[in-house]
């Protein structure tokens, strides 16, 4: 005999103001993470367009709206573009490394410092550093942080410049949140630096894809995931790739618009486990 499937409970939440989009009202529907199938959970999750907080699992659910489309690189195939290959050789210097995902001060005061650059008035700017530990460790599927730092002659560690909370699902890396060092005099492009560096990752280690969260175009500051070829994005009937022309057209509209380092490597807003599991929200 075997054991009867266990279906996890969803729960939506009630309207609140798109952090996106002005004007408009989103909803997330959500599921808690827990268990020994909360990975296996995750993972299927994931690719209908899920991402995860903490030990939870959501994705928007709203009304009127289906701005907020999932998009995943896909590694094997890809191939920098000019611009991407001078960053990866501007920056290429820098000490990639795979930590366990324990929250540090030192990462914690980059990232205050990033968000008091590119998001001053964001939901994350009155995090504290126990909000940031939560953040980070409180985590049911295989996590880690890799950290990037300026090499150093002796071999000791380097000044922090960059990191970027990872999951490694089954079938790719899925970039929770990275941030970065917003005054750097000479290394531009961090934030673009950081996920070539995961898809590379991605590469090296066997796996297709690195999950960027949602583009939702209209939004200046998610514009940049499009620069990434090859993309595929979740529609209704599942992943398909995005048309090169169309692509092309949302890059030229990104520079047009000056959003090239607006926001890039920042992923999507995490919500904490409080902010959605704490407040009774009914199941769906």
């Amino acid at each position: 005999m075997t054991a009867p499937v266990r279906f996890p409970r969803f729960f939506v939440t009630s309207p609140a103001p798109c952090p996106y989009l002005p004007g408009r009202e989103e909803r997330k529907v959500f599921t808690e993470l827990q268990g020994p199938g909360a990975e296996d959970l995750n993972d299927a999750l994931s690719r209908i367009g899920f991402r995860r907080s903490q030990g939870v699992a959501y994705r928007p659910s709203c009304v009127d709206c289906t701005a907020c489309v999932s998009v995943r690189v896909v590694a094997g195939e890809f191939r920098p573009s000019a611009t991407q290959r001078r960053e990866m050789r501007r920056n290429g210097d820098l000490v990639a490394t795979v930590c366990k995902p324990w929250s540090t001060s030192e990462q914690f005061d980059l990232l205050r410092r990033y968000l008091a650059a590119r998001h001053p008035g964001g939901g994350m700017a009155t995090m504290d550093e126990m909000d940031f530990a939560d953040m980070v460790e409180h985590t049911p599927v295989k996590s880690y942080v890799i950290e990037y730092r300026e090499p150093t002659v002796d071999g000791s560690k380097g000044k922090l410049v960059g990191a970027c909370l990872t999951d490694q699902q089954g079938d790719g890396l899925s970039m929770v949140y990275s941030f970065y060092d917003p005054h750097h005099e000479t290394r531009g492009g961090l934030g673009n630096y950081i996920i070539l560096d995961h898809i590379l990752h991605a590469q090296r280690i066997g796996l297709p894809y690195v999950y960027l969260g949602y583009w939702v175009e209209g939004s200046a500051r998610m514009q940049y995931k499009v620069r990434y070829h090859p993309m595929e994005r979740l529609g209704r009937d599942g992943w398909h790739g995005f048309e090169p022309a169309e692509q092309a057209r949302a890059i030229d509209r990104i520079v047009l618009a000056g959003a090239g380092e607006l926001a890039c490597g920042s992923g999507d807003k995490p919500e904490l486990v409080s902010e959605l599991a704490g407040r009774g929200y009914p199941p769906l």
